[in-house]
């Protein structure tokens, strides 16, 4: 197995890119719902297509920011969708 040496100087600045990392990390698992996905992670996790993301976003049925050319969506707004239009079962 082959060894890495790392510098004094490297191995303390992946120290801290990591530690950045972990508090990204713990302040989004604090709040999942103030995290947000781009168009292509809404479109993968609800298995719709672009065109119906845009229908959507057009009939204001889910919140979404847009900066530029990119949408993002609140993981809290896509969970305030799905219940919205929740059917109960019948008793």
């Amino acid at each position: 197995m082959a060894h890495i040496i790392f510098s004094e100087e490297d191995f303390q600045e992946i120290l801290q890119r990591l530690t950045r990392m972990e508090a990204m990390l713990k302040m989004k698992q604090a709040n999942p719902d103030d995290v947000f996905v781009d168009n292509q992670e809404f479109l993968q996790v609800m298995n719709i297509s672009k065109r119906t993301a845009q229908a959507w976003r057009d009939q204001k049925l889910i919140a979404f920011s847009q900066v530029g050319n990119k949408i993002y969506y609140k993981m809290g707004d896509i969970m305030l969708l799905l219940q919205k239009n929740r059917i109960e079962p019948g008793k």
